[in-house]
């Protein structure tokens, strides 16, 4: 007899996009609005699993992507074959891990995970082997690449959260970017503060920030060149005595060993609607307590799913270290599921709460997907 609650008979993918109430503003452009992609697998008797994708343009070709040429390998499979399925699933394209695909297969893995821990009544957390954690540290991110005044009305909002780290956006020109951050130290004076430069520089800029950065006393300088630039952060870390992370812009696990392995940088930040779910991200966690390395999960400008499923990571991850808690309005995270988890208004004492319901501990609200989704 077929064990129904365990095969696919579904897959169904949503793109979404959201007007931000208050645009964004990195190094490399203003967001004004944003995009990702929400699956729903449903097996023979019913259970649905939802998942995301990071798709932060052009969502409705992920969609196509994940109808057309994913779909089809999932449906009559085990969930709990997750490895097998997503063999199958990286299959469909030949060559270098990577890109839409990956990002693609990680709305369908986190789904299937959903699933997994729904019918085993136990949070994903669990499922992983729990390390313990109930509630994990977080850091506000981010005060934006805008005027000074912006900046004071963003630092203090992020102090008023009870908060004890905060990450700082910044750009180029250089000198610029140590003005911001001497300013924001001043604001800040006993707060652990961190930079993300979203690659912004080259080497040589890279290094003069960062010596500022460590004079002013900060603890991370996350993604200060291109992420592919591995040389460099070679370079960067013989060179300065700062934290470098970075992480989010890998995809697989064997990207993220590079990096670990010449112990290039300090802190790894994946993002599992990126990195091919929660399947890779946790062999990405691995291998970083394999290395000594900290772990920190990127959530960025997810949606709820997301941040759901970086909780649980957090929760379970041997070298976790701090968890990003974003402090911008955005209504795919705060609007799109049920209960709100890992927002600004879930934090106390500077830390977020890890759901403790079976799967992801989270549920799509109807009206918000229909709403936010793309015809």
């Amino acid at each position: 007899m077929t064990d129904t609650p365990w095969i696919i008979r579904r897959v169904t993918a949503h793109p979404l996009r959201a007007l931000l109430p208050k645009a964004q503003k990195t190094s490399q452009a203003v967001f004004a609005a944003l995009e990702i992609v929400v699956v729903e697998v449903e097996t023979d008797s019913g259970t649905i699993g939802i998942g995301e994708a990071l798709a932060r343009a052009g969502s409705r070709g992920y969609a196509i992507l994940i109808e057309e040429a994913l779909a089809p390998r999932l449906i009559g499979g085990d969930v709990r074959d997750r490895r097998r399925l997503w063999k199958s699933m990286r299959s469909v394209l030949t060559g270098r891990p990577g890109g839409q695909l990956i990002e693609a297969i990680a709305a369908i893995d986190i789904a299937l995970w959903d699933i997994a821990g729904k019918e085993l009544g136990q949070p994903v957390y669990k499922l992983l082997g729990g390390i313990g954690r109930s509630r994990v540290q977080a850091y506000a991110s981010s005060i934006n690449w805008l005027d000074d005044a912006t900046v004071v009305q963003e630092v203090a909002d992020a102090l008023a959260l009870g908060v004890t780290q905060i990450q700082v956006k910044t750009g180029a020109p250089v000198d610029r970017a140590i003005r911001r951050a001497a300013f924001v130290r001043e604001l800040a004076p006993d707060t652990l503060l961190g930079v993300d430069a979203n690659w912004a520089y080259d080497v040589d800029d890279a290094l003069r920030l960062g010596r500022a950065l460590v004079d002013l006393g900060y603890d991370f300088f996350e993604e200060p060149i291109a992420p592919h630039d591995r040389a460099g952060y070679r370079r960067l870390a013989q060179h300065l005595p700062i934290r470098l992370a970075a992480g989010e812009s890998d995809f697989v696990s064997s990207e993220a060993l590079m990096s670990l392995h010449d112990r290039s940088i300090g802190m790894i930040q994946p993002d599992v609607a990126r990195s091919g779910g929660i399947t890779e991200t946790w062999r990405i966690a691995e291998l970083a307590a394999a290395h000594h390395t900290a772990y920190a999960p990127h959530v960025g400008w997810s949606g709820a799913i997301c941040v759901a499923a970086s909780l649980h990571l957090a929760a379970a991850a041997e070298s976790f270290r701090t968890f990003e808690c974003m402090v911008f309005d955005n209504p795919l995270r705060e609007g799109l599921c049920t209960p709100v988890v890992g927002a600004r208004t879930e934090l106390v004492d500077g830390t977020l709460a890890v759901p403790q319901t079976p799967g992801l501990g989270v549920t799509l609200d109807r009206d918000a997907l229909d709403a936010l989704r793309l015809s």
